[in-house]
């Protein structure tokens, strides 16, 4: 077991719920990692194959695996489909930030824009006073942001520049409350879904919330989306740029790609 602490109410109830699936289907006790600021989970996930681990159960917070129906609500349920469910594989977005060497990793979404600054308007402190309400505070906050030239490639077919508020890049298309941002978007047919927004004035975003609540994926120039295995990402100034909704910074560009079915998930 991962398991991010800071995000667990009651800790040692979890780790009695848990052992006692562990009990009852035959398997050993786990080993317990928790996770920290520095380390986030994977040299844990390290730690845990070392140890010679069949199975690796992350419990923290944003839900990466939200969209495969996992009860998040009850750790029990999601126990025992870890261990006896069936296996299941998707795909992984993997991606190069600016001139940073080391390749990193997304699950459910990445992005440039409005949505990284959402992200990073949303302080823990906020989370843990609102729940999810803190990102639709943050994103009030964040309206008011400018459009920037920001330049797409997706399979080597160059986009010309467009005036966005947003690029975001998903595996899967699902946000809070059962939105839908990009409704073409599968977990496991080896393509990202790259969607820009373009909104200049309230009304605008209205034209996108209306394409959000009604799915349309065309037809309208503010909400443009593409399908593709690599998507490069190149902003006109320093962009705010998030990963599976943590915040990695200012950006100039991303050099995305599909990793298919490069993660077994038990569902």
């Amino acid at each position: 077991m991962v398991v991010n602490p800071n995000i667990i109410d009651d800790l040692a109830t979890l780790q009695t719920q848990v052992t006692r699936v562990c009990a009852e289907l035959g398997w050993k006790a786990p080993l317990w990692l928790e996770t920290t600021v520095k380390d986030p989970g994977g040299g844990q996930a390290r730690v845990a194959l070392a140890a010679g681990a069949d199975v690796v159960l992350a419990c923290g917070g944003d839900g990466t695996i939200r969209h495969l129906a996992i009860g998040l609500g009850d750790p029990v349920r999601a126990t025992r489909i870890a261990l006896c469910g069936k296996n299941r594989a998707v795909d992984v977005g993997r991606v190069f930030i600016d001139d940073r060497g080391e390749e990193q990793v997304f699950l459910v979404m990445a992005g440039v824009g409005f949505d990284a600054a959402i992200m990073a308007g949303a302080a823990h402190q906020l989370k843990s006073r609102l729940g999810p309400l803190a990102y639709f505070v943050s994103g009030i906050r964040a309206l008011r942001g400018p459009r920037t030239s920001i330049a797409l490639a997706v399979d080597g077919r160059i986009e010309p520049p467009r005036r966005v508020r947003t690029v975001v890049v998903g595996n899967c298309g699902k946000l809070l409350a059962g939105l839908v941002l990009m409704p073409a978007a599968r977990v496991d047919d080896g393509l990202l879904d790259v969607v820009s927004i373009g909104p200049s004035d309230i009304f605008g975003w209205l034209a996108v919330t209306a394409r959000v609540l009604t799915r349309r994926c065309r037809g309208h120039p503010i909400v443009q989306h593409w399908q593709g295995r690599t998507v490069i990402i190149s902003a006109e100034s320093p962009q705010l740029a998030q990963l599976d909704g943590d915040p990695v910074g200012e950006v100039r560009g991303l050099r995305m790609r599909v990793d298919p079915g490069a993660l077994l998930v038990r569902v």
